[in-house]
């Protein structure tokens, strides 16, 4: 695929701290309405990759570009969200003083301060929204709840609603399961599915039948580089993968 087809394009990035070589001439090509899992082992780079992505960590050499023509290297992390991209770091950071509708109406993408957007009649579009987003994060039940009385997963969840509010091309997914039960697990899994159709997503997660059930391209990252790409079946069967990541 060309640079002109993809929404992020990384070529021959590297960034290094203190001599350690964090990203090692990585590249990865993501599409528009595309979802990827990023797997590997700790220290792979994951995470330093997320960093550049969104402006967080300037890499030392390489072309990072959005939409094909967009330079994410000259912008900071301010810049780069608003171009839409979006982030859920692995603890969930909510406002859990707020309802959970009041969590989605504070992260709304519109130009209003925060007592304005707060004290303000709900437009009939806005509220439509929110329902909407409750829906897809399998909240709607518990919309006048405080954040505070959420589990650790849905928690996780009103963190991807906010995302999904603030209408991203993009949401870089960190761990989504970590700490969650087999029936969260499962059910995160169906929800990403269904923001992917609208979105591009890209997850990093460590637990393989999670990334089972997304049923996406998969890339393994080792020592800062792609090690191999391919579906679920065929990563998980490569010598080097088994040998640097899965064991035997």
């Amino acid at each position: 695929m060309s640079v002109e087809d993809s929404l992020l394009y990384l070529d021959g990035v590297s960034v290094s701290f203190d001599g350690f070589k964090a990203l090692n001439n990585l590249s990865l090509i993501l599409r528009p309405g595309e979802m990827r899992a990023i797997i590997g082992p700790n220290g792979a780079g994951k995470t330093t990759m997320m960093d550049v992505i969104t402006g967080k960590t300037r890499p030392d050499s390489g072309t990072v570009l959005f939409g094909a023509s967009t330079d994410l290297t000259r912008l900071d992390e301010a810049d780069i969200a608003e171009l839409g991209v979006g982030r859920k770091f692995q603890k969930p950071t909510i406002f859990e003083g707020h309802t959970v509708e009041d969590n989605i109406l504070l992260a709304l993408k519109q130009p209003r301060g925060v007592f304005d957007t707060l004290f303000a009649r709900m437009s009939s579009e806005i509220t439509d929204r929110i329902d909407e987003i409750l829906a897809t994060i399998r909240l709607t039940h518990l919309r006048k709840a405080s954040g505070d009385s959420l589990s650790h997963g849905q928690k996780q969840w009103l963190e991807i609603g906010m995302l999904l509010a603030q209408d991203p091309k993009l949401l870089l997914v960190d761990e989504p399961v970590a700490g969650r039960t087999d029936a969260e697990t499962a059910e995160t899994a169906r929800l990403l599915r269904e923001i992917s159709e609208n979105h591009s997503v890209v997850v990093v997660e460590h637990d393989m039948e999670f990334v089972r059930d997304l049923g996406v391209k998969v890339t393994v990252l080792h020592e800062g580089s792609v090690l191999a790409e391919g579906s679920i079946d065929q990563v998980s069967a490569n010598e080097r993968v088994i040998e640097v990541y899965l064991g035997r």
